[in-house]
């Protein structure tokens, strides 16, 4: 266990033996139920939170590059499925956990219906603008339409761009898994766990498309392996998948991750769709936390010095784009192996084995490849170890110490309390009540001082958001406008469908082509726009509300001193601890905690059927036109004439909708990332620091005129009251020792 775990256990340890002493407080003699309650939410709501946080990693890298094999690696066994198809559309989460296990979460039917009835927009034979009635799968007629209509596409309608068409792979999918999937599916979202001796049957519904294509989401849970169960690795898609929802999914996952590891093959190097997509995710504004693995097939490469001359192109490439990049060159596949090898319960076949064996033999290959995955190993360890993480358990720890000081503060004023005559217990009780009056100012003060810099703070980020998403000067805006007008028709290119296939077949095409283009320069240009635009309010939120916290820090602190030293004055000692300041609670812990996820700007972007109907009449319009010229014994200019003119009036009107469709969604997205993420996230952040600066403020003088009263009146023994002070305060004592011990380990590691 690495010395991150070992603080984060002993944090844990030390939470529940205060909420013991908590326990042990309240059972003396005249305590009331409800005293410390704040006490123990505080130790409760640590508790969540330690045990809630979870550092992200993200697999990234383009397809066939090794980004399943590598995952696999960290956790010692061969449990993802390798060179799963490029139609899966979710990102396979991964986490250490008590046992071997996989949860699925499947779409509800409105969702595949919504798919499907995207996936149908201009496709010939089909024709549901007039219907009343909305798709559904379940429907065998529906299907059967659906089923016909795709037979009847000409193979080269299947196709966009050299690859297989995306929305015809996703209806095939959807018609093939129908019988096998359709008892899971319900109307909310399905889940469905494979225990140990199942968990190899998840398998089959990542590599088979007609199964993925039903699914939403995939956690596994793998018991082997030396992570640590608060890391979750993500095996995301390929990042030149064909479909630019897949991208977009890829961007989704992005946000929440604190590291990000860039898989490379060596039989490629870094190749074009590397570049691209590297240079979106630097427009996302996350370049910084990535590094670097190059994955290298040993059969590919004739010696070690030929590997380093590829590691080091590959590093003058990336430094164009990321200044000093971290690169770790290595064989996933070696390593597996290598592990499989090692434990007794998991079988390595056969023909593994001996490229195993070949590869072991190749000793400057193998000993090069652990050099750099031991290198690997601490990098990666210490990146997420330190820093913002090793800063929330420092978090963490001082909460904790204020507790346990405030506790220490009660023992030694009611034993105090005890030992006094009446006049000088009297005057305790009215010292601390004095003091606790301050506090509260200070607590008013600061409570007033919030709500005012939420006003103000929602004012500026509204202007900001209006002015990002501004239809009329918004600068993605009119690169998103400028892309549909300039999008170019090319006839000829068309000509050959338009003989051989008709006018409804090409217009598909043309469609299918357009929105694939549209949704790609959404994914490349847009959406990194977005979120790197949202990550700066994010950021602006933090220090907003962190430049709240300090002023009042010291204001605490000054009050403190004066309360220590006017108890010092009358007999007790210093009997309240400084703590370090504390700051709000992490945004992106926050946002995890409230469950607030940046909404998709491509995933609500819906096409309208209607066009079809409209080309159709432009098509009739210009074939009267040719016949009646024919009447007149005109020439027609062009070979298909009628369809080459329609076709283009159809292009023409889909860039109208498209453009219609992007007025009103760039409308919406604003106000629904203003109220549904930003300002929900700076009222979340806001009542973080209001909690983290209440904590400061415990005031337990009603409890220490509730325990005096209740010694008087119920005749409790003061002595048998005070030995329990005198055991529960060495309890404490420890507590507070364990606590220091704590800060000077967190230390190191900041």
């Amino acid at each position: 266990m690495d010395t991150y775990s070992k603080i984060k256990t002993e944090l844990l340890g030390i939470n529940c033996d205060i909420s013991l002493l908590l326990c042990d407080v309240q059972s003396i003699p005249g305590m009331q139920d409800n005293a410390f309650d704040n006490w123990k939410r505080t130790c409760e709501d640590i508790e969540k939170q330690m045990l809630e946080e979870i550092v992200h990693v993200a697999v990234v890298g383009s397809i066939k590059s090794g980004k399943s094999t590598f995952a696999n690696t960290l956790f010692k066994g061969d449990y993802l499925k390798r060179g799963a198809g490029v139609i899966t559309s979710f990102v396979t989460k991964i986490r250490r956990g008590d046992s071997l296990g996989a949860k699925l979460v499947f779409k509800t039917w409105d969702e595949i219906n919504a798919d499907i009835d995207q996936a149908m927009v201009l496709m010939p034979s089909v024709n549901r603008e007039n219907e009343k009635r909305k798709f559904d799968i379940r429907r065998k007629e529906d299907r059967e339409q659906l089923e016909q209509a795709i037979r009847s596409l000409d193979p080269e309608m299947l196709v966009t761009k050299g690859a297989r068409n995306v929305q015809s792979v996703i209806l095939s999918s959807y018609l093939k898994g129908f019988n096998h999937i359709q008892q899971i599916i319900s109307s909310d979202s399905a889940t469905v766990q494979f225990d140990k001796d199942r968990f190899d049957q998840h398998r089959s519904f990542v590599s088979d498309d007609s199964l993925s294509v039903y699914l939403k989401d995939i956690q596994l849970y793998i018991d082997s392996g030396s992570l640590d169960q608060h890391i979750e690795i993500a095996d995301c898609q390929g990042s030149d998948s064909p479909n630019p929802l897949h991208l977009a999914m890829i961007q989704d996952y992005l946000l929440l991750t604190n590291l990000i590891i860039y898989v490379i093959s060596s039989r490629t190097g870094l190749r074009e769709a590397d570049i691209k997509f590297l240079s979106i995710i630097k427009k996302m504004g996350i370049l910084d936390n990535m590094l670097f693995v190059i994955n290298c097939d040993f059969n590919e490469h004739e010696s070690v010095d030929e590997l380093a001359v590829l590691t080091q192109r590959v590093y003058e490439e990336l430094s164009l784009i990321k200044p000093e990049p971290d690169v770790y060159t290595f064989s996933a596949l070696f390593n597996l192996f290598k592990y499989q090898d090692s434990k007794s319960f998991l079988t390595l076949k056969e023909k593994d084995k001996i490229k195993l064996n070949q590869w072991e033999k190749e000793t400057a290959f193998s000993k090069f490849s652990d050099l750099e995955t031991n290198r690997f190993n601490l990098f990666f360890h210490e990146k997420i170890t330190r820093g913002r993480y090793t800063l929330l358990l420092q978090n963490h720890l001082e909460r904790l110490a204020l507790v346990a000081s405030g506790l220490t503060t009660w023992i030694d004023v009611n034993k105090s309390l005890l030992e006094k005559d009446a006049g000088n217990a009297s005057l305790i009780i009215d010292q601390i009540k004095s003091h606790n009056k301050k506090m509260k100012r200070i607590k008013g003060m600061i409570e007033d001082t919030i709500s005012g810099t939420l006003k103000k703070i929602k004012k500026e980020l509204k202007t900001d958001i209006d002015r990002f998403f501004s239809v009329r000067s918004g600068c993605i805006y009119d690169d998103l406008i400028h892309f549909i007008r300039k999008y170019p028709l090319l006839i000829n290119r068309y000509d050959h469908n338009l003989k051989a296939s008709g006018f409804s077949h090409t217009l598909y095409l043309v469609f299918q082509q357009f929105r694939q283009d549209f949704e790609t320069f959404i994914t490349e240009n847009i959406s990194p726009e977005i979120i790197r635009f949202v990550k700066e309010l994010e950021l602006e939120i933090q220090q907003s509300l962190e430049s709240i916290a300090d002023p009042y820090d010291d204001m605490l602190n000054e009050a403190l001193d004066k309360y220590n030293a006017e108890m010092e004055r009358i007999g007790i000692g210093n009997i309240k601890e400084k703590s370090l300041k504390i700051k709000p609670d992490d945004i992106e812990y926050i946002k995890t905690v409230s469950g607030l996820k940046l909404p998709s700007f491509l995933a609500a972007i819906r096409f309208s059927a209607k066009i079809k109907s409209e080309a159709l009449i432009r098509l009739g319009f210009y074939t009267f036109v040719r016949l009646f010229k024919q009447i007149l014994k005109k020439p027609v200019e062009i070979k298909n004439e009628e369809a080459v003119f329609a076709l283009k009036d159809s292009m023409r009107r889909i860039k109208i909708e498209t453009e219609k469709t992007v007025v009103f969604h760039f409308k919406n997205y604003r106000e629904n990332l203003k109220f549904q993420y930003i300002y929900t996230l700076v009222d979340a952040s806001a009542n973080s620091l209001y909690k983290a600066l209440s904590d400061r403020f415990q005031d337990n003088s009603s409890n220490f005129l509730a325990m005096s009263r209740a010694i008087e009146k119920n005749h409790i023994d003061k002595k048998n009251v005070s030995e329990m002070l005198e055991e529960l305060k060495k309890t404490s004592l420890i507590i507070t020792t364990r606590i220091h011990e704590a800060k000077n380990k967190i230390k190191v590691l900041i």
